[in-house]
């Protein structure tokens, strides 16, 4: 039996940082973003439905949807965020479940399931356990600022259109505290596989 780890956080968290660090040591991991942008590439049924919603504005020279373009809208308007998730739920489902399905017939010992919204779109049911990446609040804050190049506003407006991490970290089955340096980040995710009995396949 595969044992299904559902792996989640917020915006600047850590989230990819473990997400790539257990790929790169062998564990096969179904990433909710990669297929998020895979169902919406031109010619797929969801790239119509989010086009004819949004409209051409959010749509570049190729054909592709511009995702920066679409975050601020949808960042900025919760009932436009709410939309566009009902939008691409069901084809982005479908194929990380037909994902999960493949691996757990490989019996693949452990699967990781990379899901940034896990919580908010009702996936806790479909995993045998969650670890959270966790940050306080200000570091979260500076972190996307940071990264985004955002102002302080709007940076806030992206934390708040998602569940806290405090709500999350208190439903988490597993908390990996981002607070410090990626070494001591690492240190938890090894302590926590060899706790559990997984080694690396590479």
């Amino acid at each position: 039996m595969s044992h299904v780890l559902g792996l989640t956080g917020g915006i600047a968290s850590g989230k990819s940082t473990v997400s790539q660090y257990l790929k790169k040591s062998g564990f096969p991991v179904i990433d909710a973003d990669i297929i998020a942008r895979g169902v919406m590439e031109p010619d797929e049924p969801t790239y119509s439905k989010v086009v004819d919603f949004f409209g051409d504005e959010i749509v570049n020279r190729d054909r592709s949807i511009n995702r920066k373009r679409l975050g601020e809208i949808v960042f900025g308007d919760s009932e436009k965020l709410r939309h566009l998730n009902a939008l691409v739920h069901e084809d982005i489902f479908n194929e990380i479940m037909k994902k999960k399905k493949e691996m757990s017939e490989r019996k693949e010992p452990l699967i990781i399931m990379d899901i940034p919204l896990l919580y908010e779109t009702g996936y806790e049911k479909y995993v045998d356990e969650v670890m959270v990446v966790y940050t306080d609040y200000v570091t979260q804050l500076n972190r996307l600022k940071n990264r985004d190049q955002l102002t302080e506003a709007e940076a806030i407006e992206r934390i708040e259109a998602q569940e806290s991490l405090e709500i999350k970290k208190n439903k988490a089955d597993v908390i990996i505290d981002n607070n410090g340096t990626i070494h001591q980040t690492i240190l938890q995710i090894d302590e926590w596989l060899t706790k559990n009995g997984y080694s690396s396949p590479l």
